[in-house]
């Protein structure tokens, strides 16, 4: 049955990505736009910085000034809205505090992917903003989403075992967020996280899948946790929901170049 075309069409809902872009299309915006698109979204981006990016690393980074960004920002957000909005790669303390202060302005849920270093180690976060993303960025987030190493930068917490989860969690939340995810993925055995909001707890866990190919993860879950929040669902049930979807991805992983390849945006539909 044809759709008629006069009919007004139901607008999805609208999220946004303030991130660096990443030109091998596995991490970044480019995966952020994936992850959205694939979950029922309308996808949208500022670009923060620019990567020369493939799969054996990045060759180089390029940040955008402050008032391009919120030159993009105010472009998309006066005109189209927005009902959820995902941080990733900031590079720098002025990013970091530009972005920050456009974000108190929206009123929507905030997912905060505090990225520091790359897959393959390469910094992608300069060692001057940590105390901004500390005491500027963290505040404002609806779920903050640190992996490992990003806990232990911020917060000097270092996770050796399950256990020590709870402990990292609670240095996040004293930076602010409402909830921290805390990704618990560098560990052994089963991939484990922790989502808590001091007071409650989920603990999230799948079978970790064998599979090298996990280029993008970190992007993908925090954008799938801010499709899902735009979608009216609550922290819980999008961090579930989130954790499901990404899991299948990377068990779907596929080689991409000579090194480490993406995770698969498009797994449900192949």
């Amino acid at each position: 049955m044809e759709t008629d075309p006069q009919l007004p069409r139901k607008t999805p809902p609208r999220v946004l990505t303030v991130a660096g872009s990443d030109s091998g299309g596995g991490a970044g915006i480019q995966a952020d736009l994936k992850a959205m698109l694939a979950l029922g979204t309308h996808g949208m981006s500022v670009v923060t910085a620019v990567t020369a990016q493939n799969s054996q690393g990045v060759q180089g980074a390029w940040e955008l000034p402050p008032d391009a960004v919120r030159s993009q920002f105010r472009s998309v957000v006066d005109d189209i809205g927005v009902d959820a909005v995902k941080t990733g790669m900031l590079a720098s303390a002025e990013l970091v505090e530009t972005v920050a202060g456009l974000l108190a302005e929206v009123g929507v849920p905030v997912v905060v992917d505090p990225v520091g270093v790359s897959k393959h180690g390469d910094p992608l976060l300069a060692a001057s903003a940590l105390d901004s993303v500390r005491t500027k960025l963290l505040p404002a987030a609806t779920v903050a989403t640190p992996n490992l190493d990003e806990v232990a930068q911020l917060t000097g917490v270092r996770v050796e075992e399950e256990a020590d989860l709870r402990r990292a969690a609670d240095a996040v939340l004293a930076f602010g967020p409402r909830w921290a995810l805390i990704k618990g993925g560098h560990l052994g055995g089963d991939a484990v996280d922790l989502l808590t909001d001091g007071a409650e707890e989920h603990w999230l866990r799948s079978v970790r899948h064998d599979n090298r190919h996990t280029h993008g993860t970190g992007c993908t879950l925090a954008s799938a946790v801010a499709a899902r929040l735009a979608t009216g669902r609550t922290v819980p049930e999008a961090v579930a929901d989130a954790k499901e979807y990404v899991t299948g991805a990377i068990a779907a992983g596929f080689p991409l170049g000579e090194g480490i390849g993406p995770v698969d945006h498009a797994w449900r539909w192949r």
